[in-house]
């Protein structure tokens, strides 16, 4: 289902791209007031504050910001095949904070569509009826979703792809943008499609589609680099 509408004040884990330009969305076009974001107190740089807002160490956030006052969006991108924001998500619920998701006003989402915990739908998605979307999911600008199509777990979908009907996208899978895929393809877990990629027959797990080409590439997605 849609996410609640309920205004909550929300701490973002990151401090990157995505979590500034996902704090923005957040403050344009939802209920919710963005009252800080946090990272590994390892990773905390010389600047203190984002867009007007505390930078705190994430071993602090429960002393400074309760998971009763708060509610979290993690806001991590594609690192290491999706475990990087996955890693985030398990240490936020194990704290005990309700992770929000964020549905554009400009999305075509259908009122049925099922969607989890964290899970960020940008603007120009078009998601059709029958559509199931997991926790920790990624759909950044401008995707076709087809009808009966299934979004596993901590999935990052780049621009513009188009999946047809009754797909399924394994877990912590990564899809570059403009990749098509072609009705009832099933992607296994933790494969990498590369941009402009057409899948029109199912892959193994970590497969990793490169390009425009459609056969494998003979390396699995757990080694490549920046992933």
């Amino acid at each position: 289902m849609t996410p609640a509408r309920e205004a909550k004040r929300v701490v973002v884990f990151g401090a990157g791209d995505y979590a500034r330009i996902a704090a923005t969305y957040l403050d344009a076009d939802s209920p919710h007031e963005v009252v800080a974001f946090t990272v590994n107190r390892d990773f905390i740089g010389d600047e203190d504050a984002l867009l007007g807002r505390p930078v705190v160490a994430f071993e602090e956030l429960v002393e400074r910001y309760a998971p009763s006052d708060c509610a979290m969006l993690v806001a991590v991108g594609f690192s290491r095949v999706n475990q990087a924001r996955e890693q985030a998500f398990n240490e936020c619920k194990a704290l005990g904070y309700e992770l929000i998701s964020y549905v554009s006003s400009k999305a075509s989402v259908w009122h049925d569509v099922e969607i989890g915990e964290n899970t960020f739908v940008f603007e120009e998605n078009v998601v059709q009826p029958f559509v199931t979307i997991g926790d920790n999911v990624v759909l950044w600008s401008g995707n076709h979703i087809g009808h009966d199509t299934v979004i596993e777990d901590h999935v990052f979908i780049a621009s513009h792809a188009v999946i047809s009907g009754n797909v399924t996208i394994g877990h912590h899978t990564f899809v570059g943008a403009n990749a098509t895929f072609r009705d009832a393809v099933k992607v296994a877990p933790r494969c990498v499609i590369g941009a402009a990629a057409s899948v029109m027959r199912d892959t193994g797990e970590g497969d990793v589609l490169p390009g425009p080409r459609t056969e494998p590439s003979e390396r699995k997605s757990w080694a490549l680099r920046n992933f």
